[in-house]
Formats: C-alpha cells, structure tokens, sequence
C-alpha cells in the first residue's frame, strides 16, 4: 500500500536543503543559546547563502523548530505500511508510525528543544506549531490508509489523543523515561516504552 507519491529528484533536494538549515540552527541552538548566533552563522555552519535561507524561513527560531517537522521521509511511510495486513486498523497504522518517528535520539532532541523553549521566550510560539504539524502529517497519513472506512473526523481525535500525550512527557509534568535514561532508585518513573504501550491499550480497550 503506497501512500505517498515518489519524491522527484527536486523535491529531495529542496527537503535536503531545509534540512542541512534546520539541522545547523538547532546545532547552534544547543552550543549557544537562542540569543548567541544569528543567521548568518546557520547559513556558514549549514554551507549555504543567506538568500537560500530566506527562500526557506522567516527566522532562525522557525528553523530550529522546522528540524522536528521532517523527521519521518514520504519513503519510510511507504515502507512502514507496505507489509500491514489489509485487516489493520488506523490505530495499528499510527502505533507503527510513532515507532518510527519517536526514536530515542529524536525524543531527547525534541525534550532538548522544549526545554530551550522555556529559557527563550521567542521559541515558544514555535512548540505548539511542531507539534500541530506533526498531528496534522499524522492524520493526514491515516487518512490515506484508512480509504474513508471510517467515519468522519475518527482521524483526527485519534492523532490529537496520542499526539496531545506526548506534550507532558517532554515538558516535564509526567514522570517518564526516555529509551536511554536510567531509573533512579524510589524515583516511580514508567519507561517510554510502557506508557507507549498502556496509552495504546486504552484506546484499543477504552478507559
């Protein structure tokens, strides 16, 4: 089952480019602080013309947020659903996709990135938007494999449930373990893993 379109050439290119931007704001982000670079230097760090820059972001705040925003390829998609079964559920396709999406180096980045927001107020406009857009691809992917054999608007409370439950693990209201961390001794916290897996069975089995 193909969901996406092949990218041309170009289009790999154009996302490449956007990538090596958000990819090198973000570096900088970590190493200086949101107040220590400017554009410039994401375009020296990244090999690129500010001119390029400008056909792609507004800001560097926009770039550092746009690195979260292209983690899963058109391709990878392709290749996550193509074995599914014909009998799986919308809900087995966007479990297999936040395997996909939520890896433990993306998920410390993405916490890295909350917590860069809370020390830069200019970032934080920009949480809610990387976390909308990443809802929104979600659902726009179970849209497409569910062929409309689900009543309307299923889709989208699907993706704002599980979407929506990842915002207090990275921003610190809920006590869990990214895939990586240690658990300190009395400390009560879930792995990653769990809650994964517990918030799943709620929503295949109801609260």
């Amino acid at each position: 089952m193909e969901l996406e379109p092949k990218l041309t050439l170009r289009d790999k290119k154009k996302e490449a480019t956007a990538f090596a931007l958000a990819e090198a704001a973000f570096e900088l982000a970590l190493e200086h602080g949101m107040e220590g670079f400017i554009v410039d230097d994401v375009v020296q760090k990244a090999g690129y013309s500010r001119r390029t820059f400008a056909n792609y972001f507004s800001c560097k705040e926009e770039a550092v947020a746009e690195y979260f925003i292209g983690n899963v390829s058109k391709e990878d998609k392709n290749m996550l659903f193509k074995d599914m079964p014909s009998d799986a559920t919308p809900l087995d396709a966007l479990y297999n996709l936040l395997r996909l999406q939520f890896t433990s180096e993306f998920l410390h980045k993405l916490r890295q990135f909350v917590l860069l927001a809370n020390q830069y107020p200019s970032l934080e406009p920009y949480i809610l938007s990387v976390f909308r857009r990443l809802q929104i691809a979600a659902q726009e992917t179970l849209e497409q494999f569910s062929h409309g054999r689900y009543a309307d608007g299923y889709t989208h409370l699907l993706a704002g449930a599980v979407y929506g439950a990842f915002v207090p693990i990275l921003d610190g209201r809920l006590n869990v373990l990214l895939p990586g961390e240690s658990q300190e001794e009395d400390s009560g916290a879930m792995s990653f893993d769990q809650y994964l897996n517990s918030m799943f069975a709620y929503l295949h089995n109801g609260f």
